[in-house]
């Protein structure tokens, strides 16, 4: 009663699923991952023992057809399954029991594999396939609900929208690099669920993110010395000469401190700063800069 994507990055270092279905809390059910080993779907008439077997099943090297055939054969329950999984390397996999409620199936191809039972039809999974191809320009969690959008739109869950769910894994990539979940995110009832699950994604990404080199901000002269009356506005007294000590504090309340670099400043930070402060006017050399 649901369609998902399994995946894995061009490099082999992330692992995905994504997930949508009108059924209460599907992200629960139908996503496992391990980081540099795999990732599998179970949807249908779930079976969430495939989930550790099929992990461990991909852990010793088995590919994911094998990975696949093994849970399947061993399963009396197999006719009314739909499974995907991917595996380290190599071609994704799928099962669609015979006994799945129409319109059902799936396709898989190079490091993928989509599938979806009880659907608007077949185009479902066709734009769930399109839409991770053509996402190639995407970092791999949007590219994941990119495809995952495509095939919401064209029909999804022929009984209608309720829950979503994000699961992507990467060696070292969890919070402080104490983990390997990189997100971890479900929307497990609502009228429109993938669309939720993109705000939730973008805050996610506002939050956790490490910053871009590329666009950091030197944290001197006249962005200094606005940043220190923000602060100071917000009930963080800061040196207008050296507000890293007070923009630290401020940070951490704000969950931003993943974005925090000694003497500069994440523009993401300072727009956060910037909305959340209360007005403040800023030095004449800033404002010709936001002018500019």
């Amino acid at each position: 009663m649901t369609f998902s994507l399994v995946a894995r990055s061009a490099d082999g270092r992330l692992h995905g699923v994504v997930v949508a279905s009108r059924f209460l809390a599907a992200g629960a059910l139908v996503p496992a991952a391990e980081a540099e080993v795999g990732a599998i779907a179970t949807q249908g008439h779930v079976n969430l023992a495939y989930r550790p077997q099929g992990l461990a099943l991909l852990r010793t090297g088995v590919g994911a057809a094998g990975v696949v055939a093994g849970l399947v054969a061993a399963d009396d329950e197999r006719d009314h399954r739909q499974l995907g999984v991917v595996g380290a390397t190599g071609a994704g996999a799928g099962w669609t029991g015979p006994a799945c409620r129409p319109w059902a199936g799936g396709q898989s191809g190079d490091g993928w594999a989509a599938q979806g039972n009880i659907l608007a039809g077949p185009q479902v999974i066709d734009e769930v396939r399109d839409g991770w191809l053509g996402g190639g320009g995407l970092p791999f969690p949007q590219r994941l609900l990119a495809a995952l959008r495509a095939g919401d739109e064209a029909g999804g869950d022929r009984r209608g929208r309720q829950s979503a769910g994000l699961l992507v894994v990467e060696r070292g990539a969890g919070y402080a690099g104490t983990g390997d979940v990189l997100v971890d995110l479900r929307v497990d009832d609502h009228p429109d669920p993938v669309a939720e699950l993109g705000r939730l994604l973008a805050a996610h990404t506002r939050l956790f993110s490490r910053p871009d080199p590329g666009t950091l901000l030197d944290l001197t002269g006249a962005l200094a010395v606005e940043v220190a009356g923000l602060l100071t506005a917000l009930g963080h007294p800061a040196d207008p000469g050296a507000p890293q000590e007070a923009l630290v504090a401020w940070a951490g309340l704000e969950n931003l401190e993943r974005r925090l670099v000694p003497g500069r400043i994440d523009p993401v930070v300072l727009e956060q700063l910037r909305r959340t402060a209360p007005q403040v006017p800023a030095p004449r050399a800033v404002r010709a800069r936001r002018a500019s």
